[in-house]
């Protein structure tokens, strides 16, 4: 495409002749000398750049349709019909989201990937056709054609095309280039077409500033600052300076433990951190009186060994002379399928016990390829059209999943199987499936239920006292 009024095609995007092609990747042979697996490699990454345009060029196209249908502009528009223009236009954040939402599901990726997905590919096909040409051709990768986006976007769309013609990625600039060099050349074009653009996107960051977390390797945990570059500068000099200042006087830890240990005290107040907090470890009886090794499960962190979930129960992750109340909630499971017991109830809004329950059957948000934190628990058949406030109707699901799911066209239903299940239809017509993750000692409980043909009792109450610390339990998954 050259210029940004040509008509999009994409007569090549008939599925038929995709499948073909993946097809045809299986028929290939590696060649027998290096210098030959060398060139397969670049070929292959040639390919994987032109479909990563070819994606950009339909994702756009599939999301100026749905905003045509929408606005009721031509119901289904044909493909030749949508112009550069056309896939510029914004016709509503609703639409974006729903499209955004759909393009996710297709390439298995979150609703917030989805939409940087989408926002690319409108900014390439309406405004940036030199990179998509160079996406399109090998010479970018996608990763890199997403960050010359990104520097770019504070522009109008006049100023964006013009930047984009003057790095013209498409002639090898950026031959040899490392990310960090496209990154600089694609800012200083910014700044050369609209500095005052540029600056009041770096005084509007402020107001980005968070806190995050994410889960590590080894029941450890990613917690990420974004500040201010000099408040960010002064926290990380502060942490240092403290952390020599210790390492002089005789402290056998290194400099990066210091610094991390001084953070969570610094933040906490108390040396370990350990504070009024309360975390969903959840582990099968087995693990916690018996020894067993079925590994446990922090709700919102992942699968942790059984070892380490034990001393965390009974206090030995504390250290000093600090006390850690540990209050264990039974869960019930079914025998065979290590589903939780439903509990039912007729209130519009889920009860705290229940939202409880659901939070930790569901770990995260219950949309296919969506990891979120459940920031809503939601009814799966909806208040409105009738759905009950029970276990079986709940899911937990993040903001922008619950938003997504009351547009038009789409349709969620509770389906049967082995653990909790959910069919999500889209307005395209195309269905996920959804099933909780299993809860720890699921396979051992299903083999243990085969192999005594018995069930479970399910309601029973039990207390006991561990190292002085009281702790409700029971049989089952335990929730500490």
């Amino acid at each position: 495409m050259e210029g940004s009024r040509e008509p999009v095609t994409a007569e090549v995007t008939d599925e038929v002749g995709i499948r073909d092609l993946i097809r045809s990747l299986a028929g290939i042979r590696m060649l027998a000398d290096d210098a030959g697996l060398i060139d397969q490699l670049r070929d292959l990454e040639e390919l994987k750049s032109a479909v990563a345009g070819l994606q950009a060029r339909i994702a756009a196209t599939f999301d100026a349709r749905q905003r045509q249908n929408q606005a009721g502009t031509g119901p289904q528009a044909g493909l030749a019909m949508l112009t550069a223009e056309d896939l510029g236009k914004d016709r509503g954040k609703e639409c974006r989201m729903d499209s955004a939402a759909q393009i996710a599901l297709a390439r298995g990726e979150s609703p917030h990937r989805g939409g940087r997905l989408l926002g690319m590919a409108r900014a390439l096909v309406s405004e940036m056709p030199h990179t998509l040409a160079a996406l399109e051709t090998g010479q970018l990768n996608e990763e890199r054609a997403t960050l010359i986006v990104r520097e770019t976007a504070c522009l109008s769309a006049a100023d964006r095309s013009a930047a984009d013609e003057e790095l013209a990625a498409d002639t090898g600039t950026f031959k040899g280039a490392g990310t960090r060099a496209i990154v600089a050349a694609a800012r200083a074009a910014a700044i050369r077409r609209d500095s005052r653009s540029v600056a009041q996107r770096a005084s509007r960051a402020v107001s980005e500033r968070s806190v995050s977390i994410r889960p590590a390797p080894d029941t450890m945990v990613y917690l990420t600052a974004l500040l201010p570059v000099h408040e960010g500068i002064g926290v990380y000099t502060a942490l240092t300076r403290h952390a020599d200042s210790l390492r002089a006087a005789g402290d056998q830890r290194s400099r990066g433990q210091i610094s991390a240990d001084t953070l969570v005290e610094w933040t906490t107040g108390t040396p370990g951190g350990i504070s009024g907090v309360n975390v969903h470890l959840v582990m099968t009886d087995r693990t916690l009186f018996q020894g067993d090794s079925e590994p446990a499960r922090i709700a919102g962190y992942g699968v942790v060994p059984a070892a380490w979930a034990r001393s965390m129960v009974t206090g030995e992750q504390a250290g000093g002379d600090q006390e850690l109340k540990a209050w264990v909630r039974r869960l019930y499971t079914a025998p065979g399928s290590g589903d939780l017991v439903a509990m039912d109830s007729r209130r519009r809004l889920f009860p705290a016990p229940l939202r409880r329950f659901i939070q930790i059957r569901d770990d995260t948000c219950r949309t296919p390829y969506c990891d979120a934190p459940i920031r809503h628990l939601d009814h799966i058949v909806p208040w409105h059209d009738d759905g009950p406030t029970r276990l079986g109707n709940g899911a937990g699901v993040c903001e922008a999943c619950n938003y997504t799911k009351e547009g038009p066209g789409w349709k969620a239903q509770p389906r049967s199987g082995p653990r909790h299940s959910i069919e999500i239809r889209t307005p395209t017509g195309h269905t996920y499936h959804s099933t909780a993750p299993p809860l720890p000692g699921a396979e051992s409980d299903a083999s243990n239920a085969e192999a005594c043909g018995g069930r479970r009792e399910l309601r029973r109450h039990a207390k006991v006292r561990m190292r002085g610390r009281r702790v409700v339990g029971g049989h089952g998954a335990l929730a500490a």
